[in-house]
């Protein structure tokens, strides 16, 4: 059960951070190096959404673990 809510904590950690990196590509958030850097404006969303799918994984083993 411990191992599920590591799952959900990492899946959250990854959308955050892919979040943060998009908005640092697209030069939304601005004062650092990445920040107008295509590069992360690509990186960013793909990294949300894994972080998406390993929270989708997570709380999918959640609800079928409390059954």
């Amino acid at each position: 059960m411990k191992k599920n809510w590591f799952v959900l904590g990492l899946g959250a950690l990854l959308a955050f951070v892919g979040v943060g990196w998009t908005l640092q590509g697209l030069d939304v958030m601005k004062g650092s190096a990445m920040s107008g850097v295509t590069l992360w404006a690509v990186v960013g969303p793909l990294v949300a959404i894994v972080g998406l799918v390993v929270l989708g994984v997570g709380f999918a083993r959640l609800r079928r673990v409390s059954r």
